[in-house]
């Protein structure tokens, strides 16, 4: 059951979008055709007005397993626990409502069948995850005895994360924490924000490169928290660039820059491996679209100074 209807008269298919953000307004509708979404335990229409009595419940249709999908994966590591995958951006990493296929985890299951057999079905091998947008290194594990053991380090912050990231401004000082707890944004269920009442989130960052007024940083999240570093950034006044959500696409970093996605890379992974409990350390380099960003950024700095 949802939480009580705040407000007379909003429509049902709306309010459960606000309620439940990670489903569509699209998939809500037609969760509301097929009855699975029902107002007093009955049978609704989407445009139901709804009053603060009412009590509005979900029961989702049984889950199937993701289907296994051939397609190219970037394997930086693999042994028979683990496998570590460069994503490319653009790829969603598990299925969701609107997101039925063409993930990373229909990709590996193609890759490694017996994943099927994670009790999982939605997110087989998946320990954590990258934003779609998001590049880089992620760790899949193979087996139960590796999801607990990997599953233990994240929990206890012993696995090294580093990102490079492009922000708006040029940031100061040069290397800092930012430390503010991050929770849903209570006016935008489908954006985080910095709450009093969020969990607790650290960012470490050192300042790589000032390119014209832009800051190429090097970001160590200490801990994982949905959106951490965008929000973080963001909160300081430094928006990640080309982050729509948390920051502003700019006319120039459209037109100029070509920046399609937010400019952030997981640059660097390291963790204890399952099998021999020694200490790995993975990287990948930057992919071809923010390498451009940051060539034409560069091209822009030397002409300004030729200019000067």
């Amino acid at each position: 059951m949802l939480e009580p209807v705040a407000v007379s008269g909003m429509r049902l298919d709306k309010y459960v979008a606000e309620a439940v953000s990670q489903l569509s307004r699209s998939r809500i509708q037609k969760l509301i055709e097929q009855g699975y979404i029902l107002v007093n335990k009955r049978g609704a229409k989407a445009s139901q007005k709804l009053n603060v009595s009412d009590s509005v419940t979900i029961e989702f249709p049984p889950p199937t397993h993701p289907a296994a999908e051939p397609r190219p994966l970037t394997i930086v590591y693999e042994d028979e626990d683990v496998l570590v995958i460069d994503k490319p951006a653009g790829l969603v990493v598990h299925p969701s409502p609107g997101h039925s296929s063409y993930t990373l985890v229909n990709a590996i299951l193609a890759h490694c069948p017996n994943l099927a057999m994670s009790n999982d079905l939605m997110r087989p091998g998946i320990i954590h995850r990258l934003d779609k947008d998001t590049s880089g290194l992620i760790v899949v594990v193979k087996n139960d005895r590796a999801r607990q053991y990997l599953v233990s380090q994240f929990k206890s912050h012993d696995v090294t994360k580093g990102y490079i990231v492009l922000v708006k401004g040029r940031l100061s000082p040069e290397r800092g924490v930012i430390e503010a707890p991050i929770g849903r944004n209570p006016h935008n269920r489908k954006r985080m924000a910095i709450v009093e009442i969020g969990k607790e989130a650290i960012t470490q960052y050192q300042v790589k490169e000032y390119l014209s007024n832009y800051t190429l940083l090097d970001v160590i999240p200490r801990t994982g928290r949905t959106h951490q570093i965008r929000v973080h950034l963001s909160a300081i006044g430094y928006p990640v660039v080309g982050d729509s959500t948390y920051g502003t696409k700019r006319k120039y970093e459209t037109e100029v820059l070509h920046v399609k996605r937010q400019f952030i890379h997981a640059y660097r992974l390291g963790f204890r491996l399952p099998s021999t409990e020694k200490y790995q350390e993975l990287t990948c380099p930057l992919p071809a679209d923010l390498k451009q960003v940051l060539e034409l950024l560069a091209y822009d700095a030397q002409s300004a100074c030729v200019e000067m």
